[in-house]
C-alpha cells in the first residue's frame, strides 16, 4: 500500500460517487479505496504506446493527481498504437494532446505536465512529490534513470516494455524487493537490441502491457491483491501465453544493495554506450548527407549504395539501385561487396548504417561512408516519393 493517510482527508462528492460507482461497490475498493485513489499521485514517464493506455485507465480510475513527462510530438507512425491521439493531433505536442484527452476522460482529476526530457539533472526533483512511477519509456537510458531515481527516493517503479509481439511487466521497488538493475545490472551493447522503430511492434501490444501496468499501479495504491514485486511477467501475443519469472534482490546490486557503489544519478547516455563517438580521422569521410549521396551517385564514378535494413523494411520502401544486405547478415556476405569501390551505407535513420561502416572499415573497406539520417532523411531532403515509416 502506498498511502496510509486517513480516508477522511479526501472525501468523495456526489459526482465522484456516480462516476466511480462500479468500483465503489467492490469490497476490495469501497469508499476508502476510492479515496486512496483520489489522494494518490502517480507519475507517468512517457505518453506514447504504453503511456496511452496507462493514462486513460489511471485517469478513468480516479487517480487524483497524474503527472506526465513527455517532450515529443505526434507523428503519423504513432497512430496505430498510441490511442491517446487522433488524426487531428499530428504535429502537436504529445503532452498538450494527452492532457486535453485525459481531461475529457476524467475532468475530476488533476494533471501535472512536465514538458521536458527526463534527465539526471531533473529526475529527482520531478519524481520526489509522487507516490509511485509508471515507466512507459522506450529506451535504455531512461529506464535506468527511472530505476535509479526510484531507488534513491524509495519509490516503486511499475515497469513495462514492448517489442514486436512480446511485452514485459514487473514492479521494481528497491526498498522492498529487486530493482531493474538486480535483473539487468548493465545495459546491452548499443545496437544489440533494436528499437520498435527498427523492429516494429504490434499495435495492440502496448494496450495489453500498458493496461497491466495500470492494474499494478492501482493495486499498489489500494494495497490489494498480489503485486509483481519479485515477479517478471513475459507476454507472447503470437502464442497468447504468459510466462512468469521469479526475481531475487541482487546482494551486490550497484544501487539497491546494502552497500551500493552508486549513490547518485549518473550520465545515462554514457552508461548505455551512447556517448558521442570519438571523432574519425579528418582525412576520412565518415558521414555524407542525402544530398551529397545523390551528387555522388550522379557523378561519373560508380558508387555502391548499400541498404542494411531488414527485408521487411526494404519491402516498404527503398532507394532505387541500392543493394540489400541486412546488418545481421553482413559478416557472411562480404564477398558480394567490392572493397575497392566507393560504398555509401544507409538504414532507417542512420544508426545501424554507422555500425555497418565501422565493421566494413575493420574488414579493409577504406572507401565506405554513412548516409546521415538514413532513408528517412532521403525522403525528406531528396525524394518525397519515397514513403516514410
Amino acid at each position: 500500500m502506498i498511502s496510509d493517510a486517513p480516508s477522511s482527508s479526501a472525501g468523495l462528492d456526489p459526482a465522484e460517487i456516480r462516476r466511480y460507482s462500479r468500483q465503489l461497490i467492490m469490497p476490495e475498493v469501497g469508499v476508502e479505496g476510492q479515496e486512496r485513489l483520489k489522494r494518490s499521485r502517480i507519475l507517468m514517464v512517457g505518453a506514447g504506446g504504453l503511456g496511452s493506455p496507462l493514462g486513460l485507465y489511471l485517469a478513468a480510475a480516479g487517480v487524483g493527481t497524474l503527472g506526465i513527462v513527455e517532450f515529443d510530438r505526434v507523428e503519423e507512425s504513432n497512430l496505430h498504437r498510441q490511442v491517446l491521439f487522433g488524426e487531428g493531433d499530428r504535429g502537436r505536442s504529445k503532452l498538450e494532446a494527452a492532457v486535453e484527452r485525459l481531461h475529457e476522460t476524467n475532468p475530476l482529476i488533476d494533471i501535472v505536465p512536465f514538458d521536458c526530457r527526463l534527465e539526471a539533472s531533473n529526475a529527482l526533483e520531478i519524481l520526489r512529490d509522487f507516490d509511485l512511477v509508471v515507466d512507459g519509456s522506450d529506451n535504455f537510458p531512461t529506464r535506468y534513470l527511472v530505476n535509479d531515481a526510484c531507488v534513491l527516493l524509495g519509490k516503486p517503479n511499475v515497469f513495462g516494455s514492448i517489442f514486436r509481439f512480446e511485452g514485459q511487466v514487473s514492479v521494481f521497488w528497491g526498498a522492498k524487493g529487486p530493482c531493474y538493475r538486480c535483473l539487468f545490472p548493465e545495459p546491452p551493447p548499443p545496437g544489440l537490441v533494436p528499437s520498435c522503430a527498427e523492429g516494429g511492434v504490434l499495435g495492440v501490444l502496448p494496450g495489453i502491457i500498458g493496461a497491466l501496468q495500470a492494474n499494478e499501479a492501482i493495486k499498489l495504491v489500494l494495497g490489494i491483491g498480489e503485486n509483481l514485486i519479485g515477479r517478471f511477467v513475459v507476454f507472447d501475443a503470437l502464442k497468447m501465453r504468459f510466462r512468469e519469472l521469479s526475481l531475487e534482490k541482487n546482494p551486490v546490486c550497484p544501487i539497491c544493495s546494502e552497500n551500493p557503489i552508486q549513490t547518485e544519478l549518473v550520465d545515462y547516455e554514457q552508461l548505455c554506450g551512447l556517448e558521442p563517438a570519438v571523432p574519425e580521422p579528418a582525412d576520412v569521410a565518415v558521414n555524407v548527407s542525402p544530398q551529397e549521396t545523390l551528387r555522388r551517385i550522379r557523378s561519373a564514378g560508380p558508387v555502391c549504395l548499400l541498404d542494411v535494413r531488414t527485408e521487411q523494411e526494404y519491402a516498404i520502401c527503398r532507394i532505387e539501385g541500392a543493394m540489400l544486405i541486412p546488418l545481421q547478415a553482413l559478416p557472411g556476405r562480404l564477398g558480394e561487396l567490392d572493397a575497392t569501390a566507393e560504398t555509401i551505407v544507409y538504414c532507417h535513420t542512420g544508426m545501424r548504417s554507422m555500425q555497418a561502416v565501422r565493421f566494413l572499415r575493420d574488414q579493409g573497406f577504406d572507401r565506405v561512408s554513412n548516409m546521415l539520417g538514413g532513408i528517412d532523411a532521403w525522403s525528406r531532403d531528396v525524394d518525397a516519393a519515397v514513403p516514410t515509416y
